[in-house]
């Protein structure tokens, strides 16, 4: 464990400053450390700091909280809305105030490299989740296999369409190391089937509203010629949808997340599957791993999500946990996490015994 007592104070004078932009903390910030949660380890303080708040993370954010409330943790949160450099003062207001770790979805893979430097200085450590950083002087990360779910996504759309037809590709944001991945996935599965074009790819920044405007320029443009849609997010893909509709057209679409809007679009038929990136349980392992380093405790510190398909066969299974049941889950989510830390399958959702 790192010696607190030396940053006393100046945890004390930040905690106004960052707390007034926080939108959760796990009980009072001017308690004296030395409670102990399942973790063991004495009360810690972990700086948050996520992209923006899109469906995903407001599902992250609800397993934040529940991980955080049984081990002892405050967290400070923060989100970026989409700016580099908003990110940037927020990781620096957290390496200010000299919290006990540092736990980011990054904005772009290439940015924060001074923060992580500094964060390093400090001996505080600084995990990626989610989205990766450009950077070797990492504590840790939690990230999903993107190219993965950017390959098993594109597979699905190109058994559905028999193996020929025109797509369009809605990316995330173009840099952020999950469009990368997910578009070099969709790239690898199209290698193999020459047959299948892209009419237009761009990004629509993991947001529903944007894609709802994007979609409807592409129908303009290519009217009937869309077969399907690949999108890198289900909100993006729920766009798309909303656009077909508005337009009195039904083109398949395929997404990732297996956010509760996404499930229902599979298990309705609007979408022909998606995959599942529990964010409520891959953003409270961060948590967990982050609190784990900065307590000193064994643990793996670059665990990898492997996201796992959902399709009309077996979507009922995944709306227990993200939807008709998620109260009993978030209830089971800190055994859940410490268990599958231990298993090394960190997208395992049931709780054995």
């Amino acid at each position: 464990m790192r010696i607190r007592s030396l940053r006393a104070i100046a945890l004390a004078a930040a905690s106004v400053t960052l707390l007034a932009t926080s939108a959760c903390g796990a009980g009072d910030p001017n308690a004296a450390a030395g409670g102990s949660g399942e973790s063991g380890g004495d009360r810690i303080r972990v700086g948050i700091s996520v992209y923006d708040m899109s469906s995903f993370i407001t599902a992250g954010k609800a397993g934040i909280d529940a991980y955080a409330k049984a081990n002892d943790i405050e967290v400070l949160w923060n989100s970026a809305n989409l700016d580099v450099s908003t990110q940037a003062n927020q990781v620096d207001q957290y390496i200010n105030a000299g919290v006990d770790a540092i736990m980011v979805v990054p904005v772009q893979a290439d940015s924060l490299a001074p923060q992580v430097a500094a964060a390093k200085a400090k001996n505080i450590p600084f995990l990626a989740v989610n989205a990766g950083l450009d950077s070797k002087d990492l504590a840790g990360t939690v990230l999903p296999d993107d190219v993965k779910a950017g390959e098993q996504e594109m597979q699905m759309m190109a058994d559905h369409l028999g193996g020929k037809g025109n797509i369009v590709v809605l990316q995330g944001p173009l840099g952020q190391s999950g469009e990368l991945d997910r578009t070099k996935g969709i790239q690898n599965v199209l290698a193999k089937y020459p047959d299948i074009k892209i009419l237009a790819k761009d990004t629509a920044n993991w947001k529903r509203d944007e894609a709802v405007n994007k979609m409807k320029n592409w129908l303009s443009s290519f009217g009937d010629q869309i077969d399907g849609i690949v999108a890198e997010n289900d909100d993006m893909g729920l766009g798309a949808l909303q656009a077909t509709r508005e337009a009195g057209v039904k083109i398949p679409i395929v997404g990732v997340d297996g956010i509760e809007d996404g499930l229902n679009a599979v298990k309705s038929g609007d979408f022909i599957g998606t995959n599942l990136q529990h964010g409520t349980v891959e953003l409270a392992t961060g948590l967990a791993v982050a609190a784990k380093i900065a307590r000193g405790e064994e643990v793996n510190k670059n665990p990898v999500y492997l996201m796992p398909k959902v399709t009309p066969e077996n979507v009922d299974t995944y709306m227990e946990h993200v939807v008709t049941k998620r109260d009993e889950f978030l209830a089971t989510l800190p055994q859940l996490i410490e268990a599958n830390l231990k298993s090394g399958d960190i997208a395992n959702e049931e709780l054995a015994g």
